[in-house]
Parts: C-alpha cells; structure tokens; sequence
C-alpha cells in the first residue's frame, strides 16, 4: 500500500494511536483498493444504501440533508482520515439520511463491510476506535441538531466564530468556506448571514476584511 495512503489512514479515528507499520500490518490481508472520484461527482443520493467502508484519504465530501420544500443544510464535512457513514456500514437499516457530493477531487480507500468486521473481530484496539468512533458520531450529531433546531440565526452565526476562533487560536479568523457555503451549513439563507455579520461589525464585536474576520468583542455578541 502507498506511503500516502497510509500516512493519511493516521488521521483516521479507526486507526488511532497506531503507527504508520501498525497500521500497513492491519491491512496487510485485507481485500481494499483506492477509488478516484472527480470534482461534483455525486457519491450517494439520500435514501441509497451504505454498500462499502469507505475512507476519505485525498479530498472532501460534502454531506447534505434536504427537506421536502428542497431546503439544503451541510450537514457535514468528510475530510482527509474520515470514513463515510460509520454508523450505517452495520445497521438494520442502511438507507442513507444525506447526499453525499464531492468536493474536488476526491480518493477513497474501499473495503466491504466483512473485511472491516474481520479487522475489528481481530483487533481489540480497532474495535474500541470503531466504538468510539461511533459514540463521537452520536454527540456530534445531537449538538449540531441542538445548534440547527434551538439557535437563533444570531446565535448559530456566533456560535460559529467562536467555534473558528478556538480552532484557530486566534481572535482573527480565516475563512476558508465561502458565506454561501457557511449559510447553508447552518440552514439559514446568505442574505441572513450577511445581515447579522453586519450587524456584529457595527455593534463593535467583529471587524470584517473579506475572508478575514477579527472578533474585536466577543462579549457583544452574546445574547
């Protein structure tokens, strides 16, 4: 297997804490191959079945969730390390919430559902990750349907910079999505992002310069 591949699988929650040989040995017998997928190529359509363990190892997917008037919300990013729809490789039900696009062009590693069962039948490390990484899938999930569904469009876009800045590090944010693209990840309309972005920067809580946001006083931006 590629020296990519396996330096981007270190990233992977299925394979944390182990080393780059750790994990080549893991996967030394088992059947998988690398799939390329271009740019805004549709990788599932909601409702399609979860057929392949796939996992992110060049690119991003965009997942989406779409409400009967054909409203849109991002409701996730897979990046680098991720694997596409943990929680269903297993389930009774296997019909996928979300479409799945790419994002750019995009690699998967692929290896069908009994090979990942054999690895985690074998491997008490692997398995704990798999559980773990299933039990994260669950908090995230119900924090970001407290954000979407409780959130003021005020508080979601706050919720945001704060959020960017502790990654960050810095109370000067970077943007790397565009505000339709940021909008929609929260459910709400651009023209509605831009108004409270506006808003925050006459109050005195942020100055804006195009992708580049300081927050000059969080506190004005609370409730």
């Amino acid at each position: 297997m590629e020296e990519k591949i396996i330096r981007a699988l270190g990233a992977c929650p299925l394979f944390a804490g182990m080393s780059s040989m750790e994990i080549a040995m893991s996967l030394g017998n088992t059947r998988c191959k690398v799939v390329s997928l271009p740019s805004h190529e549709v990788y599932a359509l909601a409702g399609m079945p979860c057929r392949y363990v796939d996992i992110v190892v060049k690119g991003s997917l965009i997942c989406r969730m779409a409400s009967l008037s054909g409203k849109q919300v991002e409701v996730s990013r897979l990046r680098e390390g991720n694997i596409v729809a943990p929680a269903f490789i297993f389930a009774k039900d296997t019909s996928l919430p979300v479409s799945v696009e790419t994002d750019g062009e995009v690699e998967l590693l692929r290896m069908m559902p009994p090979e990942l069962k054999t690895l985690i039948d074998n491997d008490e490390h692997l398995r704990m990750n798999f559980i773990r990484t299933l039990s994260d899938i669950d908090v995230f999930l119900t924090h970001k349907m407290k954000v979407l569904s409780l959130f003021t469009v005020r508080e979601k876009v706050a919720y945001m910079l704060m959020k960017l800045a502790g990654e960050q590090g810095s109370n000067e944010i970077h943007l790397k999505r565009s505000r339709q693209e940021i909008a929609d990840s929260f459910g709400i309309q651009k023209f509605s992002l831009l108004r409270v972005l506006s808003e925050f920067e006459k109050e005195g809580a942020l100055k804006i310069e195009g992708k580049k946001i300081t927050i000059v006083d969080g506190k004005k931006m609370r409730p």
